[in-house]
């Protein structure tokens, strides 16, 4: 999955207007523009489609985890540099403040069965032994039972 995809997904599944895409990266200390935003959500056949850089991507997850949560005591965590699917998943698991069950559930939503046993190794240190990487498979069935959760339909 590219970034502007998940931006894209993230976007349609909350119904973010731009101006709040652009509070959102805002609070994750990355200034923003609808030009931008839009440039970002526009298909990767477009002419104008500007891919959306790792850093951006995780400003935005930043931002969206203080909306959501409040802001933590202290500086703001930095963007990462790069951003991997485990780090995306993780974001949003914390922005939305889901317990391990409610993830169960949206993946399985999502069409994708995992066990609680499964799903703790995508949260686990990239040095850990039992560290699994997130596919975009998981990744995509998250975000779809997202969708059905929050939206009530599905993408076709």
């Amino acid at each position: 999955m590219t970034n502007n995809d998940i931006l894209r997904r993230i976007r349609y599944t909350f119904d973010l207007d731009d101006s709040k895409v652009i509070a959102i990266f805002g609070l994750g200390d990355w200034q923003v523009n609808r030009a931008q935003i839009s440039d970002w959500l526009k298909q990767d056949a477009d002419e104008a489609f500007a891919p959306l850089s790792d850093e951006g991507l995780a400003a935005f997850l930043n931002g969206l985890i203080i909306d959501r949560r409040g802001k933590r005591e202290g500086a703001a965590p930095a963007a990462e540099k790069r951003l991997n699917n485990n780090q995306i998943f993780l974001k949003l698991k914390i922005a939305l403040e889901l317990q391990a069950e409610t993830v169960l559930d949206l993946l399985s939503g999502g069409g994708l069965k995992v066990s609680k046993n499964e799903l703790s190794k995508f949260f686990r240190k990239p040095g850990h032994k039992h560290y699994r990487e997130c596919k975009d498979q998981a990744l995509r069935a998250f975000l779809k039972g997202l969708q059905i959760c929050y939206r009530g339909e599905e993408i076709g």
